[in-house]
């Protein structure tokens, strides 16, 4: 599947670039675009075989996700969330796995994880309520992982909780809409979701510290690498691999620029040495962020070939190069932008969503530096910190 998903990216291409504009009138994939992701196979690349996944290597993901984002950011984003989510369903109870694709294989999960929700213990599972913001996909979703935790009969958070991880179909939530007013990645329809009083069977709810650690895909018997990553790896690859497509699309989008006004006017661009010496940098940051982040998944998923599971110091170091990847293609994109004259500005131009979309994506809790660069100075200098905020993504 996943050489497959990359041809069926570019034989498609002018028609998911096209549809680019009208997921941003729309606040959400359009429905002509999210049946194009669907029919890519991108987002069961992550999935089981025995769920017609193709259980691809995370490398062949993230270059998938790449090529889409290249071609619009916020279908490229919505497919490296939505993604990852077959992921972890196939760490979870088999009766749950079987409620998500036993009618459909092709049935899409959003999330977030943030623990936002509460669970009050009931007899054979939870009462479920709680208020997210940004579901990224959402309105082509059927199921949803959010992120809870463990209350009191009143509902109150316990102290020193667990997060957890928890599975709800579409009829137990409502997408709130009008909740996705923003200056990028529009089309992602990233909404706000509700859930009031819903019941939830103990078998849809995982334990975050579990699956983040290795020890849910160890009891589920899974034994391909793809899933003993830790979570903190391969939850972050779909949403970094998004935003540095966006700055390769935008390069993209400047050299066809510059060749057309070489063609239209005449103009020498080698006589503008300056912009040559930017635009070359920029295509060289880009090309070093595409690097790092691919070696970076390469490298934890060979660990877990190996039967290893990566030191804290290892994993920190993991989210510092995923992070830093980011920054230095969304850097490199500004420098493109700057080049790209009044006309890069222009709403019916490209690059100017593309530069848009990547500064939204970088304000994403993912990409935000302080806790994985902290720790991978701690890590540096073989500190190892206690179970709090430092160890949460990593």
């Amino acid at each position: 599947m996943s050489q497959k998903t990359i041809e069926f990216l570019n034989e498609n291409a002018d028609r998911i670039a096209e549809l680019g504009p009208s997921n941003e009138k729309l606040g959400r994939l359009d429905d002509r675009a999210a049946r194009l992701i669907r029919d890519s196979g991108i987002i069961r690349m992550q999935q089981p075989e025995k769920y017609g996944g193709s259980e691809s290597h995370p490398v062949e993901f993230a270059e998938a996700v790449m090529r889409l984002a290249a071609l619009d950011g916020s279908s490229g984003w919505v497919a490296g969330v939505v993604g990852v989510h077959p992921w972890e369903l196939a760490m979870a109870d088999p009766r749950v796995q079987e409620e998500v694709w036993g009618e459909n294989q092709e049935t899409w999960m959003a999330s977030p994880y943030a623990p936002m929700g509460v669970l009050r213990p009931v007899d054979g599972g939870y009462l479920f309520s709680g208020h997210w913001q940004f579901s990224s996909g959402t309105d082509h979703c059927d199921w949803l992982f959010l992120g809870a935790v463990i209350g009191d009969a009143d509902g109150k958070p316990l102290p020193e909780v667990e997060q957890m991880h928890v599975l709800i179909p579409r009829a137990d939530y409502r997408i709130v809409e009008d909740s996705w007013d923003v200056v990028g990645l529009r089309g992602t329809g990233s909404k706000d979701i509700l859930v009031e009083d819903a019941f939830v069977p103990d078998y849809r709810v995982l334990t975050y510290d579990r699956v983040a650690c290795g020890e849910a895909a160890a009891e589920a018997g899974l034994t391909n690498p793809l899933y003993r990553m830790p979570f903190t790896q391969a939850f972050p690859l779909g949403i970094t691999a998004s935003v540095i497509g966006m700055a390769e699309g935008a390069l993209a989008h400047h050299l066809a620029y510059q060749r057309n006004r070489v063609q239209v006017t005449g103009t020498q661009i080698r006589d503008d040495p300056y912009v040559l010496y930017a635009v070359g940098e920029a295509s060289a940051e880009i090309a070093a962020s595409r690097s790092a982040l691919l070696d970076n998944i390469k490298w934890f998923y060979d660990r877990a070939a190996a039967g290893e599971w990566p030191s804290f110091a290892e994993r920190a170091r993991g989210r510092r190069t995923q992070i830093q990847a980011a920054r230095r293609a969304v850097r490199a994109l500004d420098e493109i932008v700057d080049r790209s004259g009044g006309n890069g500005m222009r709403m019916n131009h490209p690059i100017q969503r593309f530069w848009r979309d990547a500064h939204m994506g970088m304000v994403h809790a993912v990409h935000v530096p302080g806790a994985a660069f902290h720790s991978s100075a701690l890590g540096g200098l073989d500190i190892e910190p206690p179970p709090g905020p430092l160890r949460v993504m990593i």
